[in-house]
């Protein structure tokens, strides 16, 4: 295992549709390597003084620290929510190949690179 300077980024959305257009278009701008889209989860939260239960689906994103910027004003310029939930989480370790993968995918030229299973 390799130490890294790779973060997961959380975001979520009200419908799988909108969950898996964040996850491709933040890959297709290449601001993440890659994306999971998981869910429905349930979210409990106090908005406008109210607390809410709402179905929501989850996208993980991985990307290089470098690019958290870049990648959190496209998640802002694309999500339709007022304040969407944007969380990073480095990666403390993990396997040296996918952590180059994730680096490389971020920076590639178009058609260039394979993913990993289970990216």
């Amino acid at each position: 295992m390799a130490e890294t300077g790779i973060l997961t980024v959380l975001t979520t959305t009200d419908s799988p549709e909108k969950a898996e257009s964040l996850a491709r278009g933040a890959v297709e701008a290449r601001v993440a390597a890659c994306a999971q889209v998981s869910g429905p989860v349930t979210s409990v939260y106090r908005w406008e003084g109210e607390v809410r239960a709402e179905r929501e689906w989850q996208v993980l994103l991985k990307t290089p620290a470098d690019r958290y910027d870049a990648l959190e004003a496209h998640l802002r310029a694309a999500h339709d929510y007022d304040t969407p939930e944007i969380i990073a989480t480095p990666v403390v370790r993990g396997g040296a190949d996918y952590l180059a993968w994730v680096a490389a995918e971020t920076r590639r030229a178009e058609g260039a690179g394979d993913a990993p299973s289970g990216a």
